[in-house]
Order: structure tokens, then sequence, then C-alpha cells
């Protein structure tokens, strides 16, 4: 366990002046990402199409992969949609762009950017046809979203400080939100217990939220120094449970008897993340066959098969999902140019 920092007397004027500093880089830090991100998107939105398109008609009967897609055109992260049946297919756009896109039959979480000159990060609640039904604003650059299996609550992370997980200077905030409109307000508020012991060291960390189907029951990541947890999260309660160590970005599986984690293997400044699956009842932990390093927060496919985005190697916003079983072999490239992968059933 991290041993807890100890508090400091600071001076009220050395405090306002770091809050200064820091205020000024986190604002900086949004408008540049902002403005490099429209950028890319005009850029990409007025190259010719990358891939078959269908612009009309409802979401594809049965299931389907809901996604961002980032292929060039005028559909340039937008809301896709391909049949479960026929992945390389047609896909369908929308006309909602999104940075990160998760779904349940009845909801969508889209987590967006709007740049300006003060660039503002949002999540917007979309019902199954894409209809607008609530929207918040987030803290600082966007990162994870999930819906819980019965579409009611809507887990989002930003970045507050920092822009990705590679890095060791980034902060984060994640919320769950009731799409009845209960706040469940900041997990970090939650009481994080570690080996029955409450931690409450001021670097406290959370983030990637995957929920039960139970409307109580969620797992997330806490970090804190330089310690990582899976942990077991109640609403009711209110309350961070730390089940085993080492687990980065959990995904439940639609059984709800798997983890399927992106797992730090390099032990270097850099981080490599590899593709692993954690039993929930033993806690015992298998490393897939997928060698790149995938920071992403990974989506089942079935009880039996993982999705994950990977960037496309010399086309800088773009990606593709690739697709990987539990049972060995090798990756297999399940979608292209699309990232943010969501299976609606």
């Amino acid at each position: 366990m991290t041993d807890l920092q100890e508090e400091h007397h600071v001076p009220s004027a050395v405090r306002w002046r770091f809050l200064a500093v820091v205020t000024a880089a986190v604002v900086g830090g949004s408008v540049f990402y902002g403005v490099s991100s429209f950028q890319d998107y005009r850029e990409r939105s007025a190259a010719a199409p990358g891939v078959a398109l269908e612009t009309s008609g409802p979401p594809p009967a049965g299931g389907y992969v809901m996604f961002r897609n980032t292929a060039s055109g005028a559909g340039y992260g937008h809301i896709g949609t391909v049949p479960l049946t026929e992945p390389g297919g047609p896909r369908r756009l929308e006309d909602t762009a999104c940075d990160r896109i998760y779904a349940s039959a009845a909801v969508r979480s889209c987590l967006q950017t709007t740049p300006g000159v003060m660039t503002t990060f949002s999540d917007v609640v979309l019902d199954a046809d894409g209809n607008t039904l609530d929207s918040w604003p987030l803290p600082g650059i966007p990162s994870r979203t999930r819906v819980s299996p019965d579409g009611s609550l809507i887990a989002s992370t930003a970045f507050v400080t920092g822009h990705s997980y590679a890095g060791t200077g980034f902060s984060t905030e994640t919320r769950i939100t009731g799409v009845d409109g209960t706040d469940h307000g900041n997990i970090e508020d939650f009481a994080l217990l570690v080996d029955g012991t409450r931690v409450t060291a001021a670097d406290r960390n959370m983030w990637g939220v995957t929920f039960s189907a139970d409307g109580d029951t969620f797992y997330a990541t806490a970090a804190s120094g330089n310690a990582t947890w899976l942990v077991r999260g109640s609403l009711s309660a209110r309350t961070l449970t730390a089940l085993r160590d080492g687990v980065e970005c959990p995904s439940l599986s639609p059984d709800g008897r798997r983890i399927a984690f992106k797992k730090e293997v390099s032990g270097s400044a850099t981080p490599h993340w590899r593709v692993a699956v954690l039993e929930l009842d033993s806690l015992e932990e298998a490393v897939l066959g997928e060698t790149r390093s995938v920071d992403d927060q990974i989506e089942w496919l079935d009880d039996a098969t993982v999705l994950y985005g990977l960037p496309r190697d010399g086309a800088p916003g773009d990606s593709d999902i690739w697709s990987l079983s539990l049972a060995g072999g090798e990756p297999e490239l399940f979608l292209e140019h699309a990232w943010s992968p969501a299976v609606v059933r």
C-alpha cells in the first residue's frame, strides 16, 4: 500500500502563484488541443471519402458496432455503425461528431470538443435515434466514457491536466451521472479502500469506469503514488475497494465473469500496454497475444473475443479496430478507419 502523503503548510501567496501557473497551463493546453484538433478535422473532412458509406436509414437491425469514423471525407469523426454480421461492409454515418463514443441499445454518450477562443469539452447524451437528451461540460480533454447495460448511467473521464496516460503529469476527473439527472459526482470523492485501510493521499486519481448490470456496482482504475489498482465501486455506499494491482481501463465481459484491461509491462518511463484478461472469481490473469502497445479501454465483441483501437501506422488521426480471441491466435483487423467501438446487442 502507498504511504499517505504528509501535508505541509504553504504560504497563501505561494499557493496563489502556483494556482495561477497551473490554471494558465491548463487553459493554454486546452486551447492548443482544440485548435489543432479542429484543423485536423477540417483537413480530413475535405478529403475524398475513404470507405463505402450509407448516409440514410435507421441503425442496422440486430446487433451492431457503433464507433467513431476515422476515414477521410465529410464524415470524419462522426458516429458510424456497421452490422455485427458484416463489419467490413458499408458504414452508416450520422451527423454528430464525437471524440469518443459509447452506447447501449437506448442511450449513447458522445464526448465532444468545441474549439474556440476558449475551447470547451462536453458529454452529450443521445437517444437511439441520435436526438440530444442532455449534455454537461467536461473539465478537460475527453478520454473515456461508458454507459451501463440498461442505459441508466453514464461515466465520463476527462484529462484535467495532461493529454494521455503515457505521461507522468496527467490528472483525470471521472464522474458518474444518471440519465434521469442524478449526479453521483466525481468518484475521486468516494472512499478508496486498499487492504481495508482508507487512502486519502492528495494524488488519488481514478479513471476508466465499466458498469455491472445491477445498477450499483462498477469497476474502475484507481492510482496513488506509484501504485495502480482495479477497484470495485458501489454507488450506494460511495466506496472503491481495491481488488488487485496493475489493472488499467477495465472492461467487464457480457457475462460479468471477466475483466479485460491494459497491463503495463515496460517497467520504464515509456509505457507499453498489453491486452490482458482477469477472472473475477480467482483474480487470475492471462496476457493475450497482441504485442503492440494498446492504449485503449477494451470492448467485448462477445464473451470470447475483445475489440480495441490502434493508431494506423503513418496516418496521424486515423486508426483501426482489431479483434483478439481469448482462446489464442493472432490479432485480426475487424474494422478499418475506426475508433472507440461499442457493441450494441
